[in-house]
């Protein structure tokens, strides 16, 4: 079934399922991009909505450029909804060499993400988060807390085809007991501005895992804004808040030092500093409270005024994915 935001935006995004890439650079051995929000990179099993590479092969074969050993290669990826600088090989040897060299190659990879900011526990100016990461059966990461299982009814999870998915790879079943298989992941981050609701940050990462920074800040209560999954109580911008500003690195080939820098949209900021008290609803928001709420005895306040058995997106933030999915009950 699709997501509310993902209706919504096809209903409202003027360029939704054409969204285009910005070429900032080609030669015979790579090519760098700007990849727009809303646009897978690479495809996935049963998907047929556009992706990055696939724009681009579109693009090369309208320039002749296109050959079965020179087109586009994956070398990383951004999530669908995050925006920003991105590279591809253009021989399968070129992504060879950048996939075996990529932590030494890659210089400097810089991300800008707007977060809300949590009830209690601010984050200092600048840190690491270094939780590990485990992914529930929607292939979401997440910061399991100590001692967090894996709900009865996951235990036995049927394959698909010949590959186990990432949720089945991450369960143990070691010892009898079935426990979370997580994985290394840490982020680096800094605050570039404070503001009376949400925050600017600039991130880094030691390691690329799948919703990497999305887990890694929704786990300290500050929840990207825009972001459905991890339960979000705006969308200002109505996207994800998440922008791969600037990639360095030494070129496979030449050697040469490159620099490609995409500053995240200048409303961000002044959004930040401005602060927004009274955020509209997002509609995938009121979709999910509308969904949960019926037959029970409260309803959700758009208001945003305290009622009984309401739980806010930022409490929703500091709890488990497990956690999450029985906090709605009926009054006794």
């Amino acid at each position: 079934m699709e997501k509310a935001s993902t209706q919504y935006k096809r209903e409202h995004k003027p360029d939704f399922g054409h969204e285009k890439i910005e070429i900032l650079y080609e030669d015979e051995s790579i090519v760098v991009i700007n990849k727009p929000t809303g646009m897978l990179s690479v495809p996935y099993p049963g998907s047929h909505a556009r992706t990055a590479v696939a724009v681009l092969e579109q693009l090369m074969r309208k320039n002749g450029t296109y050959a079965a050993g020179h087109r586009p290669f994956v070398v990383h990826r951004l999530d669908r909804d995050t925006s920003g600088v991105m590279m591809f090989a253009m021989t399968e040897q070129v992504q060879r060499k950048i996939m075996n060299t990529w932590q030494t190659m890659v210089t400097e990879r810089l991300y800008r993400a707007v977060a809300e900011n949590p009830l209690n526990g601010l984050l200092p100016d600048y840190g690491i988060i270094d939780n590990p990461l485990a992914y529930n059966a929607y292939n979401v990461g997440f910061v399991p807390q100590i001692g967090e299982k894996p709900s009865e009814n996951t235990y036995h999870v049927k394959k698909t085809g010949r590959e186990m998915s990432i949720y089945e790879r991450h369960l143990d079943h070691s010892g009898g007991n079935v426990k979370f298989r997580t994985v290394e992941a840490r982020t680096h981050f800094k605050v570039l501005e404070r503001g009376p609701t949400h925050t600017l940050f600039e991130l880094s990462l030691d390691t690329g895992k799948k919703n990497q920074i999305r887990a890694h800040l929704a786990s300290k209560g500050y929840p990207l804004a825009g972001d459905e999954n991890y339960r979000a109580q705006t969308d200002p911008f109505g996207r994800l808040a998440l922008h791969a500003r600037t990639l360095e690195f030494i070129h496979p080939e030449t050697g040469r030092h490159m620099k490609f820098e995409m500053p995240e949209p200048a409303e961000w900021l002044e959004y930040v500093k401005k602060g927004d008290l009274h955020p509209a609803v997002p509609v995938w928001q009121k979709e999910f409270d509308k969904k949960h709420t019926a037959g029970k005895r409260y309803v959700y306040s758009e208001t945003k005024q305290e009622q009984k058995d309401h739980v806010s997106g930022r409490k929703l933030a500091h709890m488990s994915f497990m956690d999450r999915g029985k906090i709605y009950r009926s009054k006794k």
